[in-house]
């Protein structure tokens, strides 16, 4: 029986893997976590102003104050990568890949940023700081550890993502902030109208998305997982966060009748091939009906994993409700 790994597992398997994590299927609370991710009837296009401003309480209720408008911004994971782009703001230093998308700057351009040594988990603060940032955006339940040694030299700001909703969210603050509101609301409404037209016509098909590098698969659910909260508007899609030690096995989703399965590959170092390729190997995997009838797809883990944002989110639309048809 093949089980997908906890939370903690599944972060520290995305961080391992490409030096970006990806925030686990459980959340602090399940009942608020649960009603952020119940689809609406109708996504809302219209979009609210957005004001400019150097002080907030962000989307989650965490207070960010600035002496000016920042310029020079470090991300420490993709969706602040996301939000800087949809923005037209070049990041100072990141660790994320996301960047050589060719939706984002594409692979020549995102050379020119600098890359922070130390990986997802323990990015060096040192060189952090020697970039000299006005404002530094993290994970909360990863970088929040690195909020002492920054205080004092400059403001981090930690995100905590699970939903679209939030992700829309901590665009509009970070374009107050930045005084990018125009290019905030532009950002914010493209993708409503997206989401809004694709949940005009959701499919009836059962759909899955799945991430690991072996047999350790996850299930993304849309309690905690910014991709996974969308799908419920596009599509049947009946898996449930179990809270953090709360897993899927394979034999349970056999029994649900997948049509169309997602899969990121996350890499381990010198490992290969596809996470697709390696259940294959479980005889029940040809069994679920996506399998069999070829509707497994491989995605790019930088985008639906880790990106989180709008950009990222539209191109899952894009995919997703391709795959769909």
């Amino acid at each position: 029986m093949l089980r997908s790994p906890s939370r903690f597992v599944r972060n520290w398997l995305t961080a391992a893997a490409v030096g970006s994590l990806l925030v686990g299927c459980g959340s602090s609370s399940e009942e608020s976590a649960n009603d952020k991710a119940r689809p609406a009837a109708k996504t809302e296009v219209t979009v609210e102003p957005i004001k400019a401003s150097t002080e907030l309480t962000d989307t989650n209720g965490v207070k960010v104050s600035l002496e000016k408008k920042p310029e020079r911004i470090v991300c420490l994971f993709a969706l602040c990568d996301d939000i800087l782009t949809e923005l037209g703001i070049v990041p100072t230093a990141t660790n994320s890949a996301v960047l050589a998308h060719p939706d984002f700057l594409g692979e020549e351009k995102a050379k020119e940023v600098d890359v922070i040594p130390g990986g997802f988990i323990a990015p060096e603060v040192e060189v952090i700081l020697s970039h000299k940032p006005d404002l530094v955006i993290g994970l909360g339940d990863t970088h929040g550890k690195l909020a002492p040694a920054l205080k004092g030299a400059t403001t981090f700001w930690a995100m905590q993502p699970e939903t679209w909703q939030d992700s829309v969210g901590y665009l509009r603050d970070t374009a107050a902030l930045t005084g990018r509101t125009a290019q905030g609301e532009k950002a914010e409404r493209a993708f409503r109208v997206k989401l809004a037209e694709a949940e005009k016509t959701p499919s009836d098909r059962t759909a899955l998305i799945i991430y690991g590098s072996d047999e350790n698969f996850g299930v993304a659910t849309p309690e905690g997982d910014v991709a996974a909260s969308l799908f419920p508007k596009i599509a049947d899609y009946p898996w449930k966060s179990r809270g953090v030690e709360g897993s899927y096995s394979l034999e349970e989703i056999l029994a649900k009748d997948v049509d169309v399965l997602f899969v990121e590959t996350l890499s381990f170092g010198d490992a290969e091939g596809k996470l697709s390729e390696k259940l294959a190997a479980n005889p029940l995997w040809s069994k679920i009906p996506a399998v069999k009838n070829g509707d497994v797809h491989e995605v790019n883990s930088e985008v639906w994993a880790k990106g989180r944002g709008t950009r990222s989110l539209g191109l899952v639309l894009d995919e997703a409700t391709a795959a769909l048809r």
